[in-house]
């Protein structure tokens, strides 16, 4: 594992030079990190990261290769990825191949051997930033020249992505066992372990395209209505807003994860903000204000819902009230609908990867269906 000479450049002018690692040549995209220990093939698939330069914290990464079960998609979403010390050899049972080869095949261009924890600290102070990452021959351009491609490359702010990740065709995840519901999925970058863990519960899942109109969607979602995590300005997704105040006015039973809870605050009326560096990575700790457990979560989010946490907000559909918390800032972490049936948080229940201390949302949402009959 030599590689071929790199060098990263942020849009401030600060550069790393390492090794190439994965396919060679250049990339640009929104430097990020994430802090998660395990669950690299899962981030890697995430279409939340489409855009993203994924910076990981850990050191060393790809022990255990990859597998052609924990893909999250139907491909690698992130633009760009940066290692410290990849493993030079994938040791698990299960792998059919490494880290580096599964980089290559899909054409994603990384960077080995720069000192993560120092660019990781950089994007803690600085925020979160245009990046990019040029290696090979494109490694010995004039460092001026490549920093003018960095700062020409659109930002994170006021992007839409979902048309990007969404699927093209609607398709149906069955429910394990007897049905007891049938939910309409608006995929705005879903996750395969979303609609698994619904079906565990019964739920037979219409997974639909993010373009659906409001009235095939209350068709398909005939219990219930959810709305998925996904990558972009939730600011730019007015689309997805419409069809939650439809749900909403119709007083479907609605669930939203991520991007989809974004969705939930625009639709009850709040506004969104960008984070300076964002939540990525296992560990975050989110606190439920009702009861005062602490869950620890699965996040991948570059923006946040503005809402005052402590008291009881008044929007067109009833009263709403901020019900989870990150612990880390107090960014807003979940939103409870007090008089139509919806509900929303920040992170990821179905954490394939870990933790499933929130993987009981999912019941809520069975529950919510069940009070709605």
């Amino acid at each position: 594992m030599s590689g071929e000479p790199a060098v990263l450049i942020l849009e401030d002018g600060r550069s790393f030079r390492g090794r190439s690692f994965g396919a060679v040549g250049t990339t640009v995209g929104e430097a990020v990190f994430n802090t998660g220990m395990t669950g690299y093939q899962e981030t890697l698939t995430d279409p939340s990261y489409q855009g993203q330069v994924v910076v990981m914290t850990a050191p060393h990464v790809g022990n255990t290769g990859m597998n052609d079960e924990d893909p999250e998609s139907r491909q690698i979403w992130v633009a760009g990825y940066v290692v410290r010390d990849p493993s030079p050899i994938a040791s698990n049972w299960r792998s059919r191949g490494s880290l580096d080869e599964a980089l290559v095949t899909a054409g994603v261009v990384g960077i080995r051997d720069i000192d993560t924890r120092a660019l990781t600290r950089h994007l803690r102070d600085r925020g979160a930033m245009r990046v990019g990452i040029f290696s090979g021959e494109a490694a010995t351009t004039d460092t001026d020249e490549l920093l003018a491609r960095v700062r020409r490359a659109p930002e994170m702010a006021g992007c839409s992505l979902t048309d990007d990740v969404t699927t093209d065709e609607p398709y149906v995840v069955p429910a394990l066992g007897e049905e007891r519901y049938v939910v309409a999925a608006v995929d705005l970058g879903i996750k395969s372990m979303t609609p698994h863990r619904m079906a565990e519960r019964g739920m037979t899942v219409h997974v639909v395209p993010a373009d659906i109109d409001t009235d095939t969607l209350l068709e398909l979602g005939r219990d219930g209505i959810f709305l998925s995590n996904g990558p972009g300005d939730p600011a730019t997704a007015d689309h997805a807003v419409a069809l939650v105040q439809a749900a909403l006015a119709a007083r479907r039973p609605l669930f939203g994860i991520c991007f989809g809870h974004q969705m939930l605050g625009r639709a009850l009326g709040f506004g969104t903000y960008k984070l300076r560096f964002g939540h990525r990575g296992v560990n975050q700790p989110v606190q439920d204000l009702r009861t005062g457990r602490v869950a620890i979560t699965a996040h991948n989010h570059g923006f946040a819902v503005d809402a005052a946490v402590g008291e009881e907000l008044s929007t067109p559909f009833g009263r709403v009230e901020v019900s989870h918390v990150c612990l880390n800032d107090n960014v807003v972490e979940g939103l409870r609908c007090l008089d139509v049936p919806a509900f929303s948080v920040q992170y990821h229940p179905e954490a394939a990867a870990g933790p499933h201390d929130a993987a009981d949302l999912f019941d809520e949402f069975a529950a919510l269906m069940d009070g709605a009959r």
